[in-house]
């Protein structure tokens, strides 16, 4: 039998089908590592990621970039234009709309321009080439750091935001329709490039369990996911949609799977038990990371990574599982990121 390409790989994977062996990503965006511009290249990652075209009229803002010293990290440079289109500034207390006291205030937030195409010029484009050449294509929509629920309390301020869920649900409800309306224009605009795909992330949870209760959730944030996903898979009814939270929202899985989502991200292992997850779910479910810890990963070995692969195979797989990386490695020795690659390939194809 031939070998799979990577987009054959990790569709199966995803949909909780067995693959030739399980597919392995970085993380679930593009990677930049210190001396390797494209990681995912470099490393054989089988995903790539669609990206939008960056807002314009930001040189101001690029020159000062360009300016900080080399030993200042300040993360990810497309993350940060966005953070400056919405005017967003983490290093402030509170968010730029934490004084709004009712809807008409928040009615004059000013949101992205989603009216100029130029922001997704190239994107079919995109997709098409990462196709022709075998491998899957996954993307996210443009925002603050989650569409809804991280979004919302970066404008309001995290207990601003948290307040109005309680004491004004107009407020909270009006944000979220606004924030809603992006990711769907976003969502669609992938959906119709054709990615295999669909990133939606919201850090809901922290390591000991959720950041609010799963009625509040069900409440303002479920039924804006499923139209989201709903009208998104209208679009592309092949698409898979992916859901990423830190920490441990064990509790809302059944609540995911319900609204069709067909895989979680980044199943911590120090905080989510993904054997009872792989158990309790089976083929409803696939899981995309589950390797490592924070410390495993910045100051572990390559061996403790080797191992770690090893037991994520044997407990997790061989099917409904795509390999990566349950924390980020802007930090992390590339012997360790070489580690999780190597082993990877190396012990499934003796395995499996």
């Amino acid at each position: 039998m031939p070998e799979m390409t990577s987009r054959e790989r990790v569709r199966l994977a995803l949909t909780c089908q067995r693959p030739d062996r399980i597919p392995v990503s970085l993380g679930f965006f593009s990677q930049s590592l210190p001396g390797i511009p494209d990681a995912d290249e470099h490393f054989g990652s089988d995903v790539r990621y669609a990206e939008f075209s960056p807002p314009a009229g930001q040189d101001d803002f690029l020159r000062y970039l360009r300016r900080l010293p080399p030993d200042v990290h300040v993360g990810s440079t497309a993350q940060l234009r966005i953070y400056h289109e919405w005017d967003y500034h983490p290093e402030t207390p509170g968010g730029r709309l934490s004084e709004a006291r009712s809807v008409a205030e928040l009615a004059e937030a000013v949101f992205p321009d989603l009216t100029n195409p130029q922001r997704y010029a190239g994107l079919v484009e995109q997709v098409q080439r990462w196709h022709e050449a075998g491998l899957a294509v996954a993307g996210s929509p443009p925002h603050l750091g989650g569409e809804l629920f991280e979004s919302a309390y970066r404008m309001r301020g995290f207990e601003q935001f948290l307040l109005d869920l309680k004491q004004r649900p107009a407020l909270a409800n009006y944000l979220l329709d606004q924030l809603t309306a992006v990711t769907i224009h976003n969502a669609l605009v992938l959906a119709q490039a054709g990615v295999d795909v669909l990133l939606l992330d919201d850090d809901v949870a922290m390591p000991t369990g959720l950041l609010i209760s799963p009625a509040m959730w069900r409440e303002f944030f479920q039924p804006r996911l499923r139209n989201i996903i709903e009208l998104a898979r209208e679009a592309s009814p092949d698409l898979l949609i992916f859901y990423h939270s830190d920490g441990n929202f064990t509790r809302l899985i059944p609540d995911l799977v319900e609204i069709g989502v067909n895989v979680i991200n980044p199943v911590q292992p120090d905080c989510m038990d993904a054997g009872a997850i792989k158990a309790e779910f089976g083929d409803r479910l696939a899981l995309w990371g589950a390797v490592g810890t924070a410390s495993a990963w910045d100051v572990g070995t390559p061996d403790q990574i080797r191992a770690e692969v090893r037991q994520r195979i044997e407990q997790l797989g061989p099917s409904g599982l795509l390999l990566a990386p349950a924390y980020d490695i802007d930090f992390a020795p590339l012997e360790n990121i070489g580690a999780f690659v190597e082993t990877a390939r190396e012990y499934q194809a003796a395995a499996l």
